[in-house]
């Protein structure tokens, strides 16, 4: 029994600390005061210590396997602080999520280049303000007529910001009303009205013949649709409509696939069409939301809307095709460069956004039937050569050649107006764009995952790091990308410096709410930034309309590549892709409800401006 109670003096020797291992200190100090207690307690433990003294260990390593049902163990893996309490103990911080600024993968100098690009913005759009009341204050002057400083409304009609985001979802022609609320029709004009518009007095407006009227009003909730606008605004601009022209009591119901408008009369006349068949360029979507609001407004009669409407469909790309597919190829190497693409990515995508750009030029004709195969094969040999690439070692990230060459089949504009959709209570068109997006992100997936069996590369490449060309890169990229919306998507050049403004502050503040609340917010900050200025960018004198700027807003966000990542995942064995797909939708809502919390921002901006500046008017 000697050698068994031997090793006991060493047991309490090797745990002196009590602030690390308290439970030993107690089993030692019974072993000196009872010594009778010997062969019961006493064999089985000298055998950790006794090891652990003979292998030279510290006592600090030998706690943890004494003291494994001592909660107060601090544990220092999770890399928490472990602050000092006045009795010498420490206590543990367990992080349940870390602030995103600690996480994010942002730099600090990226961050900075952002706040900066939006200071400047701020400073241009200030500029551009005051420029523009000095001229109204000095064409007042010179006519005599106090200058409009303060827009008037209807007399008795207070500045509702409700009314204004209503008004404006889906990016009204606002030039005709600085203030972002639509013109009622007997508001004093604040330039001069066209005299035809303007019914004699005492009179009710002129009713248009109803035939005409009702083909006018489904040719116009047509080609609104075609313009990818929200359904709520299609129903607003065709009831005003119908109203200016003398029919108040027209029922309007509008769908993503179909228009039908009824005139009640004496003789009711009632029609329909399909829509969304059609989709329209920029330079259209500016011509369409234009007359919208010249025939709201009563300033263009209904044959002659028809008429124009009419060759607005009909019209031909400015440019010629080799400069439609070398805008594509400039758009997407822009954004592989956002993606952080590096110098041989952006060769691979210049060459692949050319293939793209010719096969989607070629079979545009056929769109109807080809929809489907041209998405799923683009995806697919896009995929093959991104992936090749990629397995080959050559230094080719994934993320920054495989989405920009198939940017034009991400289905994030219509992912976003969908949610919007819901946010209206507009539950059948929301459900069937939301329904149309995401088989369009199917098959999308369904071609990378297919090249990605082929190839024998797992799509979970997808998440690798991308190596760009520095901090300046991204912003570079921005320039470019607007650059090849505007030759691909055909913007009209007086429209371009406001799309650029308008991209540069989504990709800004989608840098800054990256920093500050993570992925998913980010894309919330980034629309909400770039909303108003696309307000504000509609209300100047020959400004586009908010939607031709708002849609590569839509783009540069790119909320569509999140689900299309995530869904290839999920075909893989990789266990990630639910997560991504959660994250994908709660993308997409966050985009819409930074869509609406700027619209809001931008009426309630524009009624406290209207109030401040009302007395001195």
């Amino acid at each position: 029994m000697s050698t068994l109670i031997a090793p006991s003096p060493t047991a309490e020797v090797t745990t002196v600390d009590p602030t690390l291992t308290p439970s030993p200190l107690p089993s030692a100090t019974d072993q000196t005061s009872a010594p009778t207690d010997e062969p019961t307690t006493t064999s089985p433990t000298p055998s950790a210590p006794a090891t652990a003294t003979t292998a030279g260990e510290d006592a600090t390593d030998q706690a943890p396997s004494e003291g494994t049902d001592a909660p107060s163990t601090p544990s220092t893996t999770d890399g928490g602080e472990l602050p000092t309490t006045p009795g010498g103990t420490t206590t543990t911080i367990v992080w349940e999520q870390r602030p995103a600024v600690e996480t994010s993968q942002v730099s600090g100098l990226a961050f900075g280049v952002a706040v900066a690009a939006l200071l400047v913005v701020a400073v241009v759009l200030a500029l551009l303000r005051r420029r523009e009341l000095a001229q109204e204050g000095a064409a007042g002057r010179a006519t005599g007529v106090p200058a409009p400083a303060a827009p008037e409304t209807a007399p008795g009609t207070p500045a509702d910001p409700a009314t204004a985001v209503t008004a404006v979802l889906a990016g009204d022609a606002l030039a005709a009303t600085p203030t972002g609320a639509a013109a009622p029709t007997g508001a004093a004009a604040p330039t001069g009205a066209p005299t035809a518009a303007t019914p004699p007095p005492g009179t009710t407006p002129p009713a248009h013949d109803p035939a005409s009227e009702v083909a006018f009003l489904v040719l116009l909730g047509e080609a609104l649709i075609d313009c990818a606008s929200p359904i709520a605004e299609v129903q607003r601009v065709l009831v005003d409509v119908a109203e200016v022209h003398g029919f108040p009591e027209a029922e309007i119901i509008a769908l993503p696939t179909a228009v039908l408008v009824t005139l009640p009369g004496t003789s009711a006349q009632t029609a329909a069409a399909t829509a969304g068949g059609r989709s329209f360029r920029l330079d259209q979507v500016e011509d369409v939301v234009t007359l919208a609001e010249a025939a709201r407004t009563g300033e263009i009669g209904t044959a002659e809307a028809t008429a124009r409407l009419r060759m607005i469909g009909l019209a031909p790309a400015p440019y010629s095709e080799p400069v439609l597919v070398a805008g594509y190829a400039v758009y997407s190497v822009g954004l592989s460069l956002i993606l952080g693409g590096g110098c041989l990515d952006l060769l691979v995508v210049a060459g692949l956004g050319v293939l793209v750009a010719l096969v989607r030029r070629l079979t545009s004709a056929r769109q109807t039937y080809f929809e489907a195969l041209v998405v799923l094969s683009c995806a697919f040999g896009t995929s093959v050569v991104s992936l090749g690439l990629a397995r080959l070692d050559v230094g080719v990230a994934v993320l920054p050649t495989l989405v920009p060459p198939i940017v034009m089949f991400l289905p994030g504009a219509l992912l976003t107006t969908g949610v919007i959709d819901l946010a209206t209570r507009q539950m059948i068109a929301g459900a069937a764009r939301l329904a149309a997006g995401a088989m369009q992100t199917v098959l999308l997936a369904v071609g990378v995952a297919a090249a990605a069996s082929l190839v024998g590369v797992r799509a979970t490449v997808l998440d690798e790091e991308p190596h760009g060309v520095g901090v300046l890169g991204p912003w570079l990229g921005v320039v470019l990308f607007t650059a090849g919306v505007g030759l691909y998507h055909c913007v009209r050049r007086s429209a371009l410096p406001w799309v650029l403004l308008v991209v540069t502050v989504a990709y800004a503040g989608q840098v800054v709410g990256g920093l500050l609340f993570g992925g998913v917010v980010s894309a919330l900050v980034g629309a909400m930034a770039m909303t108003p200025v696309a307000l504000y960018a509609a209300s100047v004198r020959g400004g586009p309309p908010a939607l031709v700027s708002f849609l590569p807003g839509f783009w540069v966000l790119v909320p569509g590549a999140l689900a299309l990542v995530g869904l290839t995942e999920t075909f893989t064995t990789s266990t990630g892709g639910a997560t991504s797909l959660l994250t994908a939708g709660a993308t997409m809502v966050a985009v819409s409800l930074g869509v609406l919390v700027g619209l809001a921002l931008h009426a309630l901006g524009v009624a406290g401006a209207d109030r401040l500046r009302r007395p001195t008017a």
